[in-house]
């Protein structure tokens, strides 16, 4: 692993998080198009969500914030090339995050539904709006970065009771920022903010921090050490802010008669905004995976896999929800909505055998286009 640090390009352990990244995002988006007609709510409500349905929705929660995270790393990695000079990444990191905006409003708000009723700014938003973030700063001290990024992401939580009604002043800005709400309520095109994106500054500008972890001087062996030990002390701190509902989240959990209950509810965790306890449980776990994964060989079967997968992201992100959009289409033809407006399926386990059966449909395109990726010499090709 050393010698491939060594030597400029893609740093497989990295691709290969952001393959299993996909692979968990793939089941939620699976959920979401044919088990919509069990939603569940922001922390989830225990006594409507069945344990299945929990761990399937909670296995979700750690696209957004390692996705995020390793944006701020790759930005990092991108300024420092190996063997070469740094550089800014700034205006790399605004133009990248001008275009997924862009993305997200014209081709990902389409594949949703086929038409336009509602502008959801999701997580592709959050992510652009982090990168035009951290394009300025960037432009700080390494250690400046740090602070700020623990600072939003330790202190977000104590925000919460700042609130504002539609047509306040402030409310459109504090619904970016933090409150998650319809920018426009009504008309013919309703904007709605899913993901507020001050939290994800944070997550971006602690990936940008951490991205000395792979610097290519670096010795494996230093960089696991300090992995084991930031993904420790994360897992640390959250047993003991949660186990006593000190603070980081926004509803303390409880001791039910049932033990899977008690761990459902110690686990139940706010995602918009993403609480501390969130962000210290999926950034936590997120650690000793890339130490894994720098253990499986990246030629074998599942390291090939998971690398091909996360060196093309946004290709699959975007090719995989229309082919659930088809799907879906095809299905309502064939079938009719089986489940009140809408079709879909009875178990959740319908749900994962459905994700597992596209996620294996869905290799060989992606992974045709990582290949035509890594060949091309467009800039434009390279932002998927």
């Amino acid at each position: 692993m050393e010698r491939e640090l060594k030597k400029p390009g893609r740093i497989t352990s990295i691709d290969m998080l952001r393959g299993l990244v996909m692979m968990l995002m793939l089941v939620d988006h699976v959920r979401e198009r044919i088990f919509i007609h069990h939603p569940v709510l922001d922390p989830m409500d225990l006594n409507a969500t069945e344990p299945s349905l929990f761990f399937t929705r909670s296995s979700a929660h750690f696209c957004a914030p390692i996705f995020v995270f390793l944006t701020g790393l790759s930005a990092w990695l991108y300024s420092h090339p190996a063997n070469r000079e740094p550089r800014s990444a700034s205006s790399f990191l605004l133009k990248r995050g001008l275009f997924l905006i862009l993305l997200e409003v014209t081709v990902i708000n389409l594949s949703w539904y086929g038409v336009y009723q509602t502008l959801f700014l999701q997580v592709i938003w959050a992510i652009g709006l982090s990168m035009i973030a951290l394009s300025l700063i960037s432009k700080l001290p390494r250690w400046c970065i740090g602070v700020l990024g623990f600072a939003i992401v330790f202190g977000h939580n104590a925000l919460s009771y700042i609130n504002f009604e539609p047509g306040e002043n402030g409310y459109a800005l504090w619904t970016v920022l933090h409150d998650r709400g319809y920018l426009i309520a009504d008309g013919a095109l309703k904007i709605k903010v899913s993901y507020p994106v001050l939290p994800w500054i944070g997550v971006i500008s602690l990936g940008y921090f951490a991205g000395k972890l792979y610097q290519y001087t670096l010795e494996a062996q230093k960089r696991h050490r300090y992995l084991i030990t930031i993904g420790s002390l994360s897992l640390l701190a959250l047993v003991v802010l949660r186990s006593f509902n000190i603070y980081g989240e926004t509803e303390a959990w409880v001791k039910h008669d049932n033990s899977l209950l008690t761990i459902m509810d110690f686990f139940n965790y706010t995602k918009y905004p993403p609480s501390l306890d969130f962000i210290l449980l999926t950034i936590g776990i997120s650690m000793f995976l890339l130490f894994l994964f720098e253990k499986i060989n990246p030629k074998a079967w599942l390291g090939q896999i998971l690398k091909t997968y996360g060196s093309a992201p946004m290709f699959f992100y975007i090719f995989h929800l229309y082919v659930l959009l088809l799907i879906y289409k095809i299905c309502v033809a064939a079938y009719g909505n089986n489940q009140g407006d809408t079709f879909g399926v009875d178990y959740v386990w319908q749900v994962w055998l459905i994700a597992f059966a596209l996620f294996a449909l869905l290799y060989y395109p992606t992974h045709k286009f990582a290949a035509f990726k890594k060949q091309s010499s467009s800039r434009l090709i390279k932002y998927f």
